[in-house]
């Protein structure tokens, strides 16, 4: 992915790592068109970064989707980035169904479904464009578990895997495939983690993928140092030591 000169949506990003890298990316040289679903929150972003365009959306709802889409497309007819944001975060505890499978159906919906639905609403504009870009997002937790957000870490796996799938599959259109793969950051994906030690700044997170993206624009994943602990612990051999670790550090874990 070309760092400048884009046209970039990038649904789910009034807030945490979308907003920060929505306006890194603005800042890169790129068109930026915001989504979420409140529409004064977008009016807000819209009134204090001018120049960001913003739409209503809802990624866990495919008619929102498909609407936003056509929207999207009418005003932005030269869009060639699609940044598939949007993704919510539950504490679970399996042992009950009752304090779990609303959460996990949701989790599903948003995380996994979303992403889907969104390529399905943007595949055919993206493979007509001469360079075109697909931002998964997928989370350190793909390749290693946190105890307390099980339907997460699988949306995540999931993620990952879909990541690379379709990589294979439209490896002969002008659509790259980039997963972003962040590690824990300080947002509110989860109450306390944007005051959490153990969670990487935002500013330095977005500063970081930024960089990467410039200095390795034909990335497949993009992992920012951090996240290389949890992402390569098969690899060496130390899957169960990065579990224990992941699992004993973070504050939430003991709750």
């Amino acid at each position: 992915m070309k760092i400048s000169g884009n046209t970039i949506f990038i649904p789910g990003s009034t807030s945490g790592i979308g907003l920060a890298l929505a306006l890194a990316l603005r800042a890169e040289g790129n068109t930026v068109i915001i989504g979420g679903r409140r529409a004064e929150l977008l009016e807000q972003i819209a009134a204090e970064h001018p120049g960001i365009d913003t739409v209503r959306i809802d990624t866990a709802d495919a008619a929102s989707i498909d609407a936003a889409a056509k929207e999207v497309l009418a005003r932005h007819p030269d869009l060639n980035v699609l940044v598939t944001m949007a993704g919510i975060m539950r504490i679970e505890d399996w042992r009950e169904p009752e304090s779990f499978l609303a959460s996990a159906e949701s989790v599903i919906t948003t995380n996994v479904l979303g992403p889907i639905r969104l390529i399905a609403a943007f595949i055919r504009h993206l493979r007509a464009q001469p360079d075109a870009t697909i931002v998964t997002v997928s989370s350190g937790l793909a390749f290693a578990p946190l105890k307390i957000t099980p339907s997460y870490n699988a949306s995540k796996a999931a993620i990952h895997m879909l990541s690379e799938s379709i990589r294979l599959q439209l490896a002969d259109t002008s659509v790259q495939i980039v997963e972003l793969e962040p590690p824990a950051v300080r947002t509110s994906l989860l109450p306390g983690q944007e005051d959490s030690e153990f969670a990487m700044p935002l500013d330095e997170f977005v500063a970081e993928v930024v960089a990467l993206l410039q200095e390795r624009p034909d990335a497949k994943e993009i992992q920012v140092e951090r996240v290389k602990f949890l992402r390569y612990g098969e690899m060496r051999g130390d899957y169960d030591q990065v579990v224990e670790t992941l699992n004993a550090s973070d504050p939430h874990g003991k709750s």
